[in-house]
């Protein structure tokens, strides 16, 4: 073995130990992707349906119990996606966290995502591809003018100032993103590939709020989709009312780390 592969399978161990030694007891196993398309949600659960056009930003407030679907209802897209508490705009999505508490940067049905307060503010509770990137962030008028001719062309980074401006916040507020319909791999060496394969028209993502919200998306191409066109579809967005988790809800249980996370959002009145 060389000294190089020594080191990866080292850290590799030391990785296992501590999370074994972090989760305390095994997870939940996570089901399969959700079916394409999606179940078609009743008209008396619906509140608010909406198109955000290639290229483009949408905000919205979602109120704990409510539920938003992000779906590629007109082909291929990547969403970013940034959130604040609505009580106080200081507590906000952290990715890092979502992806180290939880042990995993494989964002699927089954998983939640956290504030910088350990609370939790949003689960996934439908999912049908899996295909999400909580690594890599959205796309800058840099990594655009690298990647395209002919621009300048919308960015998810100028999207999201516009978008926090919207809603009486700054560029200082803006969270790092986490990036849906993204089929970022992470290869053995840690070096980021594009998986194309990884999602189709039809996907889609529910995303459950578990505490009030404020939320942003950005509509705008992955910075490592290699399509040299810039073209984003359409995506469609549906706020609803979600179904009331039940007492084995999966978010909720699946991990000993999301037990404590929903037991700091009971701990805040949430």
């Amino acid at each position: 073995m060389s000294d190089r592969a020594g080191v990866i399978a080292e850290n590799r161990r030391r990785y296992e130990d501590l999370k074994r030694a972090g989760q305390g007891h095994a997870p939940r196993a996570l089901p399969g992707p959700s079916p394409r398309g999606g179940a078609p949600l009743d008209a008396g659960v619906v509140l608010h349906r909406e198109t955000i056009p290639g290229g483009w930003y949408w905000t919205t407030t979602l109120r704990a119990g409510e539920a938003l679907r992000i779906a590629l209802d007109h082909g291929p897209s990547s969403v970013a996606l940034v959130a604040w508490s609505a009580a106080d705009t200081a507590e906000r999505l952290n990715y890092a966290d979502t992806v180290k508490v939880q042990w995993t940067a494989a964002l699927a049905k089954g998983r939640v995502l956290f504030s910088d307060m350990g609370r939790v503010m949003l689960s996934l509770i439908e999912d049908s591809c899996g295909a999400h990137d909580a690594l890599t962030g959205g796309s800058t008028a840099a990594s655009n003018a690298a990647r395209y001719a002919g621009g300048p062309h919308r960015n998810t980074r100028d999207n999201l100032v516009l978008a926090a401006l919207k809603c009486g916040l700054d560029r200082r507020d803006i969270p790092a993103c986490i990036a849906f319909f993204a089929p970022v791999q992470v290869g053995p060496e840690g070096r980021f590939a594009w998986n194309a394969a990884g999602r189709a028209a039809g996907d889609f993502v529910d995303l459950r709020a578990e505490m009030d919200l404020i939320v942003a998306l950005s509509n705008c191409p992955h910075p490592l989709d290699p399509d040299p066109d810039y073209a984003p579809k359409p995506v469609s967005v549906t706020r609803f009312r979600a179904p009331v988790p039940a007492e084995d809800d999966l978010c909720r249980t699946a991990t000993i780390e999301a037990v404590r996370g929903f037991e700091n959002n009971a701990a805040a009145g949430l």
